[in-house]
């Protein structure tokens, strides 16, 4: 934890927010609550998961953007879509797979596996 913030870190805090809405209360909950609660976890599970991954996946992103030969993913794209990266293309797919990878990793780990 970076100074001048004291433990509990803002991912521990989201951990244990989702923990006791997981074991205390939507076991409670039913219906269009339970439903909503569910969504819940979920969202503050990949909170934890970005505040986790998300130095290094924004790292390894630019390395990845930087090594295509742009700044963004907007010039990236706009290069896509005009057909200037078609002789790269097993390179351009690498890339673009790494990214979902990451996007994965956060938003659902699970998919990623199946």
């Amino acid at each position: 934890m970076a100074p001048p913030h004291d433990a509990p870190s803002a991912g521990e805090l989201i951990a244990a927010v989702r923990e006791f809405l997981q074991g205390e209360i939507l076991p409670a909950l039913e219906g269009r609550t339970r439903f909503h609660g569910l969504v819940a976890v979920n969202v503050l599970g990949m909170v934890e998961r970005e505040l986790a991954l998300g130095p290094a996946h924004q790292q390894a992103h630019r390395e990845r953007l930087a090594a295509l030969g742009f700044a963004d993913d907007a010039a990236l794209a706009a290069a896509i879509r005009a057909g200037e990266l078609d002789d790269r293309y097993a390179e351009v797919k690498a890339a673009l797979l790494d990214a979902v990878r990451d996007k994965l990793a956060v938003a659902n780990p699970g998919y990623a596996d199946s």
